[in-house]
């Protein structure tokens, strides 16, 4: 058992290792990335007086730009990884799998830097990390393999926040606890045992801006959710959006609501913009570990298998009710069908 509120993040490793001796060398290796967290945190909480934070460099593995602080993470968190039992790494801000130490057994894909968009302007981000065991088929040379396998074989998952305070969320497989940051001490410490997200409630997450190239399910449960108290839904709801994956999910994690980024109609997004590895995947372990449920929509994040280290996929994940709310919409059983809708074809609003 975790010791009482206030105990460390060690003291939580230690006690799942005594729970599962097979999870020592996860434990190690989820310690060496609070350890680089905690420095990443220190140049995110100096803001401007770390230098220029958002300034552009080259592009990363899915074709943006990386901005300073993103290459900062990468290598922060690539220096804890090279010491901790690992062979392998699927970084996005690497375009292919990192080798470390061959005869390790464990790989790790990771996000060093969610929501750069938000760099510079005092917003949160954060990091996100899914750790599973290495894949050695006989006659393979795929270094991709150990990441080509569904998230269930995840050991541990995890995200970092770099906000006003900041969190370390992790499961390893016995539920998702919530440690914050004691910067006099320079230890994470529980705040939020055995997490349990509420089964409904009236908050929902989506880019609000990308109306228009929602498909048909999408913006009908949008619709129905704008509707109100006048909705078949007969409640009103409030939207939330940070440009940070990390913030809405340790708001869903806390409060309940139901977090949205489909796929759409714009040119390579048919299957969304995060990615499966080192997004999806990882916060789908977090919340089903708390009672939660995460879906591209349909069917089960843990359940898809990548078919590249890069690849993306949507995801609805949240409070039971509401990600199975979204599936009815997808599957026809909306209580919506047949209405005027509130969006035109163009996505914008009728008056």
């Amino acid at each position: 058992m975790t010791k009482p509120y206030g105990s460390s993040l060690d003291d939580h490793l230690d006690a799942e290792v005594a729970r599962d001796a097979s999870l020592a060398d996860t434990a190690a290796t989820i310690r060496a990335l609070a350890a680089a967290a905690i420095d990443v945190s220190e140049t995110v909480g100096r803001g401007s007086l770390a230098g220029d934070l958002a300034a552009q460099g080259e592009h990363n593995s899915d074709g943006d730009v990386q901005k300073a602080l993103d290459v900062i993470a990468h290598k922060r968190f690539m220096q804890a990884l090279e010491e901790a039992p690992v062979a392998q790494v699927a970084s996005e801000e690497a375009e292919d799998v990192v080798a470390l130490k061959p005869d390790a057994p464990l790989a790790v894909a990771i996000d060093p830097l969610d929501g750069s968009s938000n760099i510079g302007v005092g917003m949160v981000v954060g990091t996100i990390f899914g750790i599973r065991p290495v894949t050695r088929d006989q006659g393979s040379d795929d270094p991709n393999a150990s990441f080509l396998t569904p998230g269930t074989t995840q050991t541990a998952a995890g995200f970092v926040v770099y906000g006003p305070a900041t969190t370390f969320v992790v499961t390893l497989g016995n539920g998702t606890r919530i440690f914050t940051l004691d910067r006099a001490a320079g230890v994470f410490r529980l705040t939020h045992d055995a997490m349990k997200i509420v089964p409904s409630a009236n908050e929902y997450a989506i880019n609000a801006s990308n109306v228009r190239h929602w498909d048909g399910p999408v913006k009908s449960f949008i619709e129905d959710c704008l509707r109100g108290t006048e909705g078949p839904r007969d409640r009103d709801f409030n939207m939330r959006w940070t440009a940070a994956l990390v913030a809405d999910a340790q708001r869903v994690l806390i409060r309940g609501g139901v977090f949205l980024y489909p796929g759409d109609n714009r040119k390579g997004y048919a299957q969304g913009r995060l990615r499966l590895l080192y997004e999806t995947a990882p916060i789908a372990f977090l919340i089903e570990q708390a009672g939660g449920a995460a879906t591209d929509g349909q069917n089960r994040i843990l359940e898809r298998v990548a078919a590249k280290i890069h690849e993306r996929s949507p995801l609805v994940f949240g409070s039971t009710e509401e990600v199975e709310c979204v599936a009815k919409y997808y599957d026809g059983r909306q209580p919506s069908a047949g209405r005027s809708p509130l969006f035109g074809q163009r996505g914008l609003m009728r008056s």
